[in-house]
């Protein structure tokens, strides 16, 4: 993990030890704490159970500074959808074991704002993909807040779904692609972590065979694309009956290191 000063809610599936003792320290150090949701009550506030019975609740006002309707409260979804899964919050006041109030929306708040101050350009950072749709992956980079990493930069070779690199849950390398400073918006590109043209160049040799797949058939049939790794793909020449996805055995005829080619033969 990367050591920033936020990480993704459940990345290490850990939740907070909370008693009696230590209410007050936490408080006092305004610590980022984490516990896993049991129950989204009929109002859609959210409790969360810790050691020796204590219960902690989470108003409906404090789950989300992100995603807020013009009433001023998050989606019923998004409060429902936080049941049997890790939040981050800290504990905005405790006047007994059975008044533990807890607030998301503060850490959300103080991530947005690390992002838009101190967050880098180019900064490799490790998040969880949270959701996925056909023109891209949306990746968590701290304490709830996403950013989005568009289908064209999560692999060299082309694509057709997200979910041929990436799956729901799955932790992940990206990079900071731009970041909106007042927004704090962020797009992320995971491409750059799979390794340069010539690394994984190297792991290949002329004269051995190897396993593709094939990903594009160019429209005057001058040639297919296949994919040997994520990041590197070789061009052979152009068969009918291939499909796109199709598991194919090549031979490796040739690696032209300065044009940044690899010619095939499909065997």
């Amino acid at each position: 993990m990367n050591q920033l000063k936020f990480k993704p809610e459940g990345w290490n599936h850990e939740i907070t030890p909370l008693n009696q003792e230590n209410i007050d320290n936490y408080i006092n150090t305004d610590e980022v704490l984490q516990g896993l949701v049991k129950e989204c009550d009929k109002n859609y506030n959210l409790h969360i159970e810790f050691e020796n019975g204590l219960t902690g609740i989470m108003p409906r006002q404090e789950i989300e500074a992100v995603n807020i309707e013009e009433d001023g409260l998050p989606r019923t979804n998004l409060c429902t959808g936080k049941v049997h899964k890790f939040v981050q919050f800290k504990i905005k006041e405790a006047k007994d074991k059975n008044n533990i109030i807890l607030s998301r929306k503060e850490v959300q708040e103080e991530a947005l704002e690390w992002i838009k101050r101190d967050l880098k350009e180019g900064q490799k950072v490790t998040g969880i993909v949270k959701n996925i749709k056909p023109y891209g992956a949306f990746i968590e980079i701290a304490g709830g807040v996403v950013g989005l990493a568009h289908i064209e930069d999560l692999s060299i070779a082309r694509i057709k779904t997200p979910y041929e690199r990436l799956n729901i849950g799955q932790k992940v390398e990206v990079v900071v692609k731009s970041i909106d400073r007042n927004e704090g918006k962020v797009i992320l590109s995971h491409k750059e972590t799979l390794g340069s043209w010539e690394e994984n160049a190297k792991r290949f040799m002329i004269g051995t065979k190897a396993k593709g797949i094939v990903r594009e058939t160019e429209k005057n049939k001058n040639g297919i694309f296949i994919e040997l790794t994520p990041n590197l793909v070789g061009m052979a020449e152009y068969e009918e009956g291939l499909v796109y996805g199709q598991m194919v055995d090549v031979y490796i005829k040739k690696i032209d290191n300065e044009r940044k080619k690899i010619k095939l033969v499909i065997v």
